[in-house]
């Protein structure tokens, strides 16, 4: 399964109220770029301290945020290359803080599995974002067109962690209370979901780095055979 470009589109428009809303208080589309990647670092540092659902919760709120600069540059005719550049830039350092501050929470909590389960999962992360720069920096499937590719893509991988961490704060207890997990043990569903959910990630991204890197191979070879043609 993968998500269409007709499909981002869409779902950019219903969030088009709302980014022009934030436009009409004084925010910019690089300022709203910063907001989001804020609320991004604070559920990252809420991990860390292994506040699970609540740091979920934020994670998943930051993601949301970051669909409002976007729209709010094409809504107000304020599309530039520096405001893509600073977006994907953004988006990338916020996934990364996101799973640093998960493996920080996973190794003080005690989860070895986890942490090298948060690893992996955010090297996929960060691979499935590399084919896409590479190859479009190398003239492949130019504008959006790679971001359709895969079965895992940055939103994919937002709602499945997003849930995974929700889950297991839902589902873990503290050692002392027996009250939703904030911070302390969880319970073995707990850990099995979180674990689930990164290993999911990680799986699937890799399977999206493959599909990536076959998608360029094919447009590479059907590149060449045209140039065949031209000169024969």
């Amino acid at each position: 399964m993968t998500i269409s470009n007709d499909s981002r589109a869409r779902i950019k428009r219903a969030f088009e109220p709302i980014a022009l809303g934030l436009g009409r208080l004084g925010l910019t589309p690089d300022g709203l770029t910063l907001v989001g990647f804020g609320i991004t670092v604070v559920g990252a540092v809420l991990l860390g301290a292994q506040l699970w659902l609540l740091g979920g919760l934020v994670v998943f709120c930051g993601g949301v945020f970051d669909m409002f600069d976007g729209t709010l540059a094409r809504a107000t005719g304020k599309v530039s290359v520096l405001g893509a550049f600073m977006d994907s830039v953004f988006d990338r350092f916020g996934e990364a803080v996101v799973y640093v501050g998960l493996i920080a929470g996973l190794q003080a909590a005690g989860w070895a599995a986890g942490v090298v389960l948060a690893a992996a999962a955010m090297a996929a992360a960060f691979m499935v974002s590399y084919t896409r720069s590479k190859s479009e920096g190398l003239g492949f499937t130019a504008g959006t067109g790679m971001a359709a590719i895969g079965v895992m893509p940055r939103e994919v991988r937002l709602v499945i962690l997003s849930l995974g961490l929700v889950l297991a704060g839902v589902l873990g207890t503290t050692a002392t209370t027996g009250s939703p997990s904030v911070a302390g043990v969880p319970t073995p569903t707990g850990i099995v979901v979180l674990e689930g959910a990164l290993a999911i990630i990680a799986i699937g991204a890799t399977i999206t780095v493959i599909q990536r890197i076959l998608h360029v191979r094919s447009q590479a070879r059907q590149s060449a055979n045209q140039e065949v043609r031209r000169t024969t």
